[in-house]
C-alpha cells in the first residue's frame, strides 16, 4: 500500500477510489434525507435502522470515517505536490489557459466542504453518539413514543443562518464534484467509449445531488 501511495499515479488512483466511494455514500445519504420530505414515519424508520444495525454502526461507519479522512489528507498531499510541480511550468505557460477554475481551486472547495462536514458532525453525529453511547438511550424514542429523528432534523433547520451555511456548502460541493467526478473516472482509467456518457452523468450528479440537499434544507426551514 505504501509503495502505491509513493507514486504519483498511485496517489491519484487511491484518491479516485476514495472519491467514488464517498460519492456512493453521498447518494445513499441523499436518498434517506429525501424521505423526510415525503414521509416522517419512513424517514424515522430508516434512520432508526441505520442508527442501530450493528453492521452499519461498527463496520460501515468506521470505513466511512476512514474514507473521509483519507480523501482529504490525500487531497492536501496531491495539492502540495502539484504546486511544487507547477512552479516551473507556470513560469513558461499560463496556467489559467490550460486548466479550469474548478481544477485550480479544488483545495479551496475541499476546505469549504471539510468545514461543512465538521458542522454536520457537530449538528448530528456528535449528538447521536452522546444519546446512544453516553446517555445509553438506544430506543430512539421521544416521550410521546415516536422516533426522534425527524423532529431533530427539522429542529436543526429552524435558524436561517444554519440553512444559509448548508446551502453555501452544497454550492461548493457542486463545484468540487463538477471537476472531481470526471477526474476520478480518468484516474481510475475510464477513458473509453463510455467516457462521454460518464461525463454527462458526472455533471448531472454534481448538480442534482447538491441542489437536492439545498431543497431539503429549505423545505424543513419553511415547514417546521
Amino acid at each position: 500500500m505504501s509503495g502505491i501511495l509513493n507514486s504519483s499515479i498511485g496517489r491519484k488512483f487511491a484518491m479516485a477510489l476514495s472519491a467514488l466511494f464517498l460519492m456512493v455514500f453521498l447518494l445513499q445519504h441523499f436518498a434517506i434525507n429525501l424521505l423526510s420530505v415525503f414521509s416522517a414515519d419512513a424517514f424515522n424508520d430508516v434512520s432508526h435502522f441505520m442508527g442501530t444495525f450493528w453492521v452499519i454502526q461498527y463496520v460501515m461507519q468506521p470505513v466511512l470515517i476512514f474514507g473521509v479522512i483519507f480523501h482529504f489528507v490525500m487531497g492536501f498531499v496531491l495539492e502540495i505536490k502539484n504546486k511544487k510541480a507547477r512552479t516551473i511550468s507556470y513560469a513558461k505557460n499560463n496556467g489559467a489557459a490550460n486548466s479550469s477554475w474548478m481544477s485550480r481551486n479544488m483545495i479551496y472547495s475541499g476546505l469549504a466542504i471539510l468545514a461543512f462536514i465538521c458542522l454536520h458532525f457537530y449538528d448530528f453525529w456528535l449528538p447521536e453518539i452522546n444519546t446512544k453511547y453516553i446517555q445509553g438511550d438506544m430506543t430512539g424514542l421521544l416521550a410521546n413514543g415516536e422516533y426522534r429523528y425527524f423532529e431533530e432534523l427539522q429542529h436543526k433547520f429552524v435558524d436561517i443562518w444554519r440553512v444559509a451555511l448548508y446551502c453555501i456548502a452544497f454550492v461548493f460541493l457542486a463545484l468540487h464534484l463538477l471537476h472531481g467526478f470526471n477526474s476520478a473516472f480518468q484516474s481510475a482509467g475510464a477513458n473509453n467509449k463510455y467516457t462521454k456518457g460518464l461525463k454527462g452523468f458526472g455533471k448531472a450528479y454534481a448538480i442534482i445531488i447538491p441542489l437536492g440537499f439545498i431543497f431539503i434544507a429549505l423545505f424543513h426551514h419553511f415547514n417546521h
